[in-house]
C-alpha cells in the first residue's frame, strides 16, 4: 500500500462496534486490497497503540431498488477490519470520546 492513510478509510461507529470498543476492539472500513499486516501497521502508526489481532471481512454490496420503475442497483462492496489492541496498550481516543 502507498501510505497509512490509504489503508484506513474511516472508523465504523455503530452500537455493536461501540460495544466492542469496551473490550479494546475497534472497527474500521479499510481498503479492499489491504491485508492484515498493512492494517495492523497503519493502526499502530496512526493511533500509537500496539495491535494484538486483526480480523477482516469483505462486505457485499446490498441490492437497492430505485423508485418509479427504475432498475435495481447495488451499493458498493467494501472491506471491514476489527482490530484488537493489547491490554497494556493505550486506548484509541476517537472511540473514547464517543462513548
Amino acid at each position: 500500500m502507498k501510505s497509512i492513510h490509504d489503508v484506513i478509510i474511516r472508523p465504523i461507529v455503530t452500537e455493536r462496534s461501540m460495544a466492542g470498543a469496551a473490550d479494546r476492539k475497534y472497527t474500521f472500513a479499510v481498503n479492499k486490497k489491504a491485508n492484515k499486516h498493512d492494517i495492523a501497521a497503519a493502526v499502530e502508526a496512526l493511533f500509537g497503540v500496539k495491535v494484538e489481532k486483526v480480523n477482516t471481512m469483505n462486505v457485499r454490496g446490498k441490492k437497492k431498488r430505485l423508485s418509479y420503475g427504475r432498475p435495481e442497483g447495488t451499493t458498493a462492496a467494501w472491506k471491514k477490519a476489527i482490530v484488537q489492541v493489547t491490554e497494556d496498550s493505550k486506548t484509541i481516543e476517537f472511540f473514547d470520546s464517543l462513548m
